[in-house]
């Protein structure tokens, strides 16, 4: 399950530099479709069933998938 951090200030900053940078991850200096949020970094670790954690700017959490 993939959910927001709980942290409101860390949501309305990212936020925020998502909008300065169109869309991409205000942590990364590239600016490319790999750095678009959800960035190709977060989707392959969605994609791990093991993984559990934040994105690399921390707006998303992913919980690891108790379903098996």
């Amino acid at each position: 399950m993939v959910r927001l951090n709980e942290d409101k200030e860390i949501v309305a900053l990212i936020r925020e530099g998502l909008k300065q940078k169109n869309g991409h991850c205000p942590c990364r200096r590239e600016i490319n479709e790999d750095t678009k949020c959800i960035c190709k970094e977060f989707k392959e670790q969605i994609a791990d069933p093991g993984f559990e954690g934040y994105c690399h700017c921390r707006l998303y959490y992913k919980s690891k998938d108790t379903n098996k």
